[in-house]
């Protein structure tokens, strides 16, 4: 849809106003920029973990906002660019990279393990695929309450390969669920190329045993994405059911923060996904209708980047949860047997402060 020139296919036109395409290209830089700070700090030992999205840009963000505020969505662990343009606040995300006493999730989980009920975004959980049995299960609630609304799930190539795939491509076809299941085919699922996943042409044509629509679209297009998820929301509300989307994209860094690439790929691979690189297909297309510059370019990064460090100064200068957080959101009403262990536990010995 995006052509080499920064001009879009008329019959593919998703309509997006220049005010819009801002909007989104402001928040695919905002992503990347966040994304290499976070490696840094990590790198530095301040966070423990990160897992990034360098070069999937257009196809996280842009599936993202072809989705209506009240839709829901559920994420893998790679999305929170997505998170941040549906309302997910920067500092609520940067707690959470901390687990300090402000992560909604009070560092019980991994960094990049957030959730945000405001923004209809589910928990992220570490378990392959488990997003998309909760994702259909929404949806089919949804359908049962005739809410009108629809369901966005994210998951990898590899994710295809699991359990939760099967059921809840399944359960969906058979019940038409309105749920759009996202894949995001980055070429990768940790050091297993593609070739190694699957026999199948396309992960797009795994739908069709399920009776489920597949379409292949290319992931580094913003326009085609929000073209492509669009069409996918809009059979759901009409009650049509279901649909697999498959985004060639490419994952241009490493899996995680824990992963080297370059011990099972070749560093030739990347180049050619460099050059298709979605921010700047994106940049090619603004500075066309004369809507960005490098002057612009610049204050962009530079605000992005200051708002990122106050963030950081204050996720470092708050405290560790509070040991007794540890009892809470597992029932409604804390049942007596873990009411005394919480009471021993406050009551106990403490490590030393350096441990």
């Amino acid at each position: 849809m995006l052509r080499e020139d920064g001009t879009l296919a008329p019959e593919y036109d998703p309509q997006l106003s220049t005010d819009e395409v801002l909007r989104i290209y402001r928040q695919m830089v905002q992503t990347r920029i966040i994304d290499e700070r976070l490696v840094t700090l990590q790198r530095q030992g301040r966070i423990g973990f990160h897992i990034g999205s360098l070069g999937e840009e257009a196809a996280i963000i842009g599936s993202a906002y072809a989705m209506r505020e009240e839709d829901w969505l559920f994420p893998c662990y790679r999305e929170f660019g997505a998170a941040l343009l549906r309302g997910l606040p920067l500092q609520r995300y940067i707690d959470n990279m901390f687990g300090n006493a402000n992560d909604p999730v009070k560092g019980r989980q991994m960094p990049d393990h957030y959730t945000c009920r405001e923004a209809h975004w589910g928990s992220v959980s570490s378990p392959i695929g488990t997003q998309m049995t909760q994702a259909v299960g929404f949806a089919w609630a949804a359908k049962i309450e005739k809410k009108q609304l629809a369901t966005l799930v994210y998951f990898g190539d590899g994710s295809t390969s699991s359990n939760e795939f099967h059921n809840a491509m399944n359960f969906a076809g058979v019940f038409r669920t309105p749920c759009v299941f996202f894949c995001r085919n980055n070429g990768w699922a940790i050091s297993v190329p593609v070739e190694r996943q699957t026999a199948s042409q396309t992960f797009a044509e795994k739908g069709i045993a399920y009776g489920v629509p597949g379409v292949r679209v290319d992931g580094n297009d913003l326009f085609a994405v929000v073209g492509v998820t669009r069409r996918a929301a809009e059979r759901c509300l009409a009650g049509e059911g279901p649909t697999l989307i498959e985004a060639l994209t490419y994952r241009m860094g490493g899996h995680s923060t824990s992963d080297d690439p370059n011990r099972y790929r070749a560093a030739d691979e990347v180049k050619p996904w460099v050059e298709r690189d979605p921010i700047e297909r994106v940049r090619r297309y603004l500075e066309l209708a004369g809507a960005w510059d490098g002057d612009r370019e610049e204050a962009l990064r530079e605000a992005v980047d200051q708002e990122f460090r106050e963030a950081v100064k204050l996720a470092e200068s708050t405290p560790a949860p509070e040991l007794s957080t540890l009892f809470d959101d597992v029932y409604r009403d804390l049942p007596w047997h873990l009411a005394e262990q919480r009471q021993e536990l406050l009551a106990g010995p403490r490590a030393p402060k350096a441990h």
